[in-house]
């Protein structure tokens, strides 16, 4: 039997393997897994060697703070992967963490081939990384067709599959008659999947919901929660005693919410393409310390954070980063889209014209598992 180590860093990424994993697992049911995942991988049954919680720290200060356990969770997580001895790591996203995983892996196993899932975003910084991924990856999966350039320059094997969460998927449908209600327009939060994230967004979010219900009495809004986030959210909701406010973190409602939404506030990163691929205009918040924010700054070569304004070079879906991400200006924002419909539309338009140069010709988790298939087998 072939064995598979799946290995990501954070929720989302957890998300992403999945969309592969349930493909490889539908094509070949020989195959024996073990990863370190979330709920995602979990739900197809594979065990996961500890809690995604665990390894999910963001900003160069929580990295610092936590060098030992970092390197612990490391060489725990290499020395699983060597005694499980799998024929393929599949590692996804998380590169701090998955990468360095990944490198050390290959030098005591040679054997192992490495195949990364979500390229390192060397287009906004330290673009010289790709020289010493030669040294221990066997294969890169793409997201985006515009990274093949710099790979190719290394001649790293790499193939452009394009983003799984620009699929359509058929998600099965639920009873949403509790949520939908013809007379509530649903605007969707997405406060992060990582905890920490949470702490910062959250009370931020709940601020500029205080500011739609002083003016408006039709909206409801709906966060977008882990299952380790969920909890908390709701502890904080209820300090607040909003009657026009839900949490859920079922990926099938997640999925019918949004489509249904009439605006989303998210934070940037990955959820961002699947707000995109709904069909749902937005805006973009994000916050961290001042510290991780100068250093970032420093380091970037991109003016913008989302990938959508990155492909275009302007702001097509604003971005409220840092000091203007606060409850009065993402109020200012989203209620000027909403009195605009119009600039709603002009977005989705740009957007889609934007995922049609970004999506895969078939589908980017049936190309990813093809190549994975491919290396198992030869």
């Amino acid at each position: 039997m072939k064995k598979i180590f799946v290995l990501t860093g954070e929720p989302s990424g957890d998300k992403l393997a999945s969309t592969v994993i349930s493909k490889l697992k539908k094509n070949n049911s020989n195959i024996e897994y073990l990863s370190v995942g979330g709920s995602h991988l979990k739900s197809l049954g594979i065990k996961s060697i500890f809690e995604l919680k665990e390894i999910t720290y963001i900003g160069f200060t929580s990295v610092v703070f936590n060098l030992f356990k970092i390197k612990n969770k490391i060489n725990e997580t290499v020395n699983k992967i060597i005694e499980f001895k799998p024929d393929i790591l599949f590692s996804v996203d998380s590169p701090d963490f998955t990468l360095r995983v990944a490198e050390k892996v290959k030098k005591i196993n040679p054997n192992i081939k490495t195949i990364h899932y979500v390229a390192p975003q060397v287009w906004i910084w330290r673009e010289g990384r790709v020289k010493k991924f030669k040294k221990f990856l066997d294969h890169v999966l793409l997201l985006f067709n515009f990274e093949k350039k710099y790979f190719d320059k290394e001649n790293i094997k790499n193939t452009f599959v394009g983003h799984p969460l620009l699929e359509n998927i058929n998600n099965v449908k639920a009873d949403l008659s509790n949520l939908l209600n013809n007379d509530k327009k649903i605007i969707s939060l997405f406060a992060g999947s990582r905890s920490s994230e949470t702490h910062i967004l959250l009370p931020i979010l709940l601020d500029f919901i205080k500011l739609m219900n002083e003016k408006f009495n039709d909206y409801h809004f709906v966060f977008h929660a882990t299952d380790q986030n969920k909890n908390y959210i709701n502890d904080e909701i209820k300090k607040i005693e909003f009657d026009n406010v839900e949490v859920i973190s079922d990926e099938n409602i997640k999925s019918q919410i949004l489509s249904n939404s009439i605006f989303a506030v998210a934070k940037s990163g990955t959820v961002s393409l699947e707000i995109c691929n709904s069909k749902v205009p937005s805006v973009i918040i994000y916050k961290m310390n001042l510290l991780n924010y100068i250093i970032i700054k420093f380091l970037v070569k991109t003016k913008h954070a989302n990938i959508i304004n990155i492909i275009n070079q302007k702001e097509i879906i604003p971005e409220l980063i840092q000091n203007e991400c606060n409850a009065k200006e993402i109020f200012r924002s989203v209620v000027y889209f909403l009195k605009n419909p119009e600039l709603m539309s002009k977005q989705i338009n740009e957007i889609n014209n934007t995922l049609s140069e970004i999506r895969s010709k078939t589908s980017s988790s049936e190309e990813a598992s093809a190549v994975v298939l491919n290396y198992l087998s030869s």
